[in-house]
């Protein structure tokens, strides 16, 4: 766990000693750049939280519409949906089935995502894994995202979830 910790910690050190801080959230992004010409690190920026808000709105069309067609994505194993999977259709027992359940309201959905770094076509975002249970048992995680872009559109993504043991319970715990 450490050792994942580490890791992700120098990938975005990397980055911010490497191309400067890029600490945006989704209105200060389009509040500041409008009518200007936007830099690749700051298109990507962009275009990721665009991502995340079709995630929060549920809006699966606009979703896809920001992805490569050969898509990848990675999970942690340890959780129900971990793995890779590639493509853009949702898959029967993926982070989508797992948490649209859960995030009944707003509140749920909400992701507060935010571009920590960006360099070339790589994307980091620091955003919240939220949910709630039947039971009314509430979770709020976050989850460090590293983001590929290619031709302007979401290559890649690989999730760092900080510690995986309480996603996990909740899941566990909420599907039963």
């Amino acid at each position: 766990m450490l050792t994942a910790r580490y890791a992700i910690l120098m990938i975005v050190i990397g980055l911010l000693l490497e191309s400067g801080t890029l600490s945006w959230n989704l209105h200060k992004l389009e509040g500041n750049l409008e009518g200007q010409m936007l830099s690749k690190e700051q298109e990507n920026s962009k275009t990721i939280l665009a991502i995340f808000r079709a995630i929060e709105e549920r809006d699966a069309a606009q979703f896809r519409a920001l992805l490569q067609p050969d898509f990848e994505i990675h999970w942690p194993r340890s959780l129900p949906y971990g793995g890779t999977f590639r493509g853009m259709e949702p898959q029967p027992h993926g982070w989508g089935a797992t948490w649209q359940p859960l995030q009944p309201t707003e509140a749920e959905r909400k992701m507060d995502p935010q571009v920590v770094a960006a360099r070339g076509d790589d994307v980091v975002v620091l955003w919240h894994q939220r949910g709630r249970s039947r039971d009314g048992e509430s979770i709020d995680e976050e989850v460090l995202g590293l983001y590929r872009f290619r031709e302007g559109k979401l290559a890649r993504a690989q999730m760092f979830y900080f510690d995986t043991v309480p996603v996990a319970n909740f899941l566990s715990k909420a599907q039963h």
